[in-house]
C-alpha cells in the first residue's frame, strides 16, 4: 500500500461518516502517523507506506470516525501564533476568538505595564497570546473549572510565562480582587436550544460548562457585564466574545451598567463577535 491507497481508504471511512472535510483530515492524520508535513505528503503519494505506520494511521481515522476532533486527538491546537495543549476539559481554541487578541493588543502599547483578568480563560490561550506579545503585562485567569486550570498552568509553563499569570478556580460572582486596566473573555454563550442542535463533535467532546449558557444563553455574559463594573478601573476596558443572537441585549446591559461601547467586532462570516467596551462610571 502507498500514501495515497491509504488516503482513499481514510477519505472513505469518514465520507461514509459524514465528516465535511474528509479528505483534508484525512491527508492530516496520514502526516501525522508518517511524523511528515502535509506537503511532504502529498508530493510523495506513491511512497509505500510501512504496515506499523497504517495501524497508526488506521487508529486515528477510527477516533475522527466517531467524531472526535482532530485538536483532541493530537491534544494541541494552533492559535494566534502559537500552539497550545488542549485536552477534553477545555475548549478549541477558534479563529474568531483571536479577534480579541487583535483587539487587545492594538489598545495596550509595546512597553506598557497592564493588569488583565481573563475569565473563564479554559486553555489560556487568549491571556497567554497577549503576554507572549506584551513582556510588561500582567495577567489573572479564572475560571470555575478545575481541570481547564491545569490545561491552562501547563500551556503558561510551555511558553515560560508561568511568572506573569496568577490563576485562581473560582465562579467570577465569587471574585473580588484587585483593579483591573483590562477584563477579557470568551464566555459561554449557547442557549440550551441552540446546544442540542450542535454538531456531535461538539456535543460529544467538548465541555458543556464552556458552551452553555442558560436559557437565553445570557446567564454568564449577564455576570461578567456585572462584576467587571466593580473590577474595572475607570475607562478600563471590557473586551468579550458574544454570539450573534444577543448584540441588542447586551449593549442595552453594558449601559446600564456604566460602559460605552466602543466598537462591535464582526467575524468572517460578518456575524457580530467581540465587543469592546469602557467603564465610565
Amino acid at each position: 500500500m502507498n500514501y495515497l491507497e491509504a488516503l482513499n481508504y481514510g477519505n472513505k471511512i469518514l465520507k461514509s461518516r459524514k465528516i465535511i472535510n474528509y479528505n483534508l483530515d484525512s491527508q492530516i492524520l496520514l502526516s501525522k502517523a508518517l511524523n511528515l508535513s502535509r506537503e511532504r505528503l502529498l508530493i510523495n503519494l506513491s511512497n509505500n507506506l510501512e504496515t506499523a505506520n497504517f495501524n497508526k494511521f488506521k487508529k486515528l481515522v477510527l477516533r475522527r470516525k466517531k467524531k472526535e476532533p482532530i485538536a483532541y486527538i493530537f491534544k494541541n491546537k494552533e492559535f494566534w501564533k502559537y500552539n497550545f495543549k488542549v485536552n477534553r476539559g477545555v475548549l478549541i481554541p477558534r479563529p474568531e476568538t483571536e479577534i480579541i487578541v487583535n483587539k487587545t493588543l492594538k489598545l495596550i502599547s509595546l512597553n506598557a505595564s497592564k493588569k488583565i483578568l481573563d475569565i473563564g480563560t479554559g486553555s489560556g490561550c487568549i491571556m497567554l497570546s497577549i503576554l507572549k506579545e506584551r513582556p510588561k503585562c500582567y495577567g489573572t485567569a479564572i475560571d470555575i473549572s478545575k481541570k481547564a486550570l491545569n490545561v491552562a498552568i501547563t500551556n503558561a509553563k510551555m511558553h515560560h510565562l508561568q511568572n506573569k499569570i496568577k490563576f485562581v478556580n473560582i465562579d467570577i460572582d465569587k471574585f473580588s480582587c484587585n483593579k483591573y486596566d483590562f477584563i477579557i473573555s470568551n464566555p459561554p454563550y449557547i442557549n440550551i436550544v441552540d446546544l442540542k442542535r450542535l454538531d456531535l463533535g461538539i456535543k460529544l467532546y467538548e465541555p458543556i460548562i464552556a458552551l452553555e449558557a442558560g436559557i437565553d444563553g445570557l446567564s454568564e455574559i449577564k455576570k461578567i457585564i456585572r462584576k467587571s463594573r466593580t473590577l474595572l478601573k475607570n475607562n478600563g476596558k471590557l473586551i468579550f466574545e458574544i454570539g450573534n443572537k444577543h448584540i441588542e441585549i447586551i449593549m442595552k446591559l453594558l449601559l446600564d451598567n456604566g460602559f460605552y461601547i466602543n466598537k462591535i467586532c464582526k467575524d468572517i462570516q460578518s456575524n457580530p463577535r467581540v465587543v469592546i467596551s469602557t467603564k465610565i462610571f
